[in-house]
C-alpha cells in the first residue's frame, strides 16, 4: 500500500493515536495519543492515516490523506495539538477527525536501557525460572504505579482457553527480556 504522492505505507506501522477535533483557525488539530507518554508522536514528521475503526466519517466527507507532512507537535494544557502541510484550515482540520495515526516503529525515540515499549513486548513468550512456558503477552495495562503483563496460556486442542496470568512488569518478577530471542524471564510460578 502507498500514499497518493506514492510512500509508502511502512512495513512497521504502530498505531500511536488518533486526531480529535478541530484547534484554532488554522488548521490546527488535537491528537488524542494512545500512550502516556506520547515521545513518538513527536519524533516523527510523518502521521500516515486510516479511517476511524469503530465510526466511519459522515457520508460527503472528503477523503481522508494517508499520508500527513506534520509541521509542528507540541503538549499544550493537557493535550497535543499539531498542525500539517496542506491542512490550511479550520474545515479541513475538522475534516481530520477520528483518522488512526500510525509511524513507522523504526522512527521511535530509542528506549533507555532496561526500558520497553510496549509494542515491542507484545507477543513475546513468557518463561519462568524453571522452564515452563506460562503463555505469550497479549497486553500490557498501566496501574499508574507500574505495568503489568498479560500473559495469555495456549489452550490444548479441544480445550477452552485457560485464563490469562496477570505479571506485574517490576525487577522483583521479571529476570530478563531477551527480545532477540522473543522471550521475557520472568520468577512467577504456575500456582501464582
Amino acid at each position: 500500500m502507498s500514499t497518493p504522492d506514492g510512500e509508502a505505507w511502512p512495513a512497521d506501522a504502530i498505531e500511536i493515536g488518533r486526531i480529535g477535533e478541530a484547534w484554532g483557525i488554522k488548521g490546527g488539530f488535537r491528537v488524542l495519543p494512545h500512550a502516556s507518554e506520547p515521545e513518538a508522536l513527536f519524533s516523527s514528521k510523518r502521521w500516515f492515516l486510516k479511517e476511524p475503526a469503530l465510526r466511519p466519517r459522515p457520508p460527503g466527507s472528503p477523503p481522508l490523506p494517508t499520508l500527513l507532512r506534520i509541521v509542528q507537535a507540541r503538549e499544550h494544557g493537557d493535550g497535543i495539538v499539531a498542525s500539517a502541510h496542506d491542512i490550511e484550515d479550520r474545515n479541513a482540520a475538522e475534516a481530520l477527525r477520528g483518522a488512526r495515526i500510525f509511524v513507522s516503529r523504526s522512527s521511535f525515540p530509542s528506549a533507555a536501557e532496561d526500558e520497553f515499549y510496549w509494542v515491542d513486548l507484545i507477543g513475546l513468550q513468557v518463561l519462568n525460572r524453571e522452564d515452563v512456558v506460562l503463555g505469550q503477552v497479549v497486553d500490557l495495562l498501566d496501574t499508574g504505579a507500574h505495568s503489568v503483563l498479560r500473559v495469555q496460556p495456549a489452550a490444548a486442542p479441544g480445550e477452552p482457553a485457560p485464563a490469562e496470568r496477570l505479571i506485574p512488569f517490576v525487577a522483583a518478577y521479571i529476570d530478563a527480556v531477551e527480545r532477540e530471542l522473543g522471550r521475557i524471564r520472568v520468577d512467577w510460578g504456575l500456582d501464582y
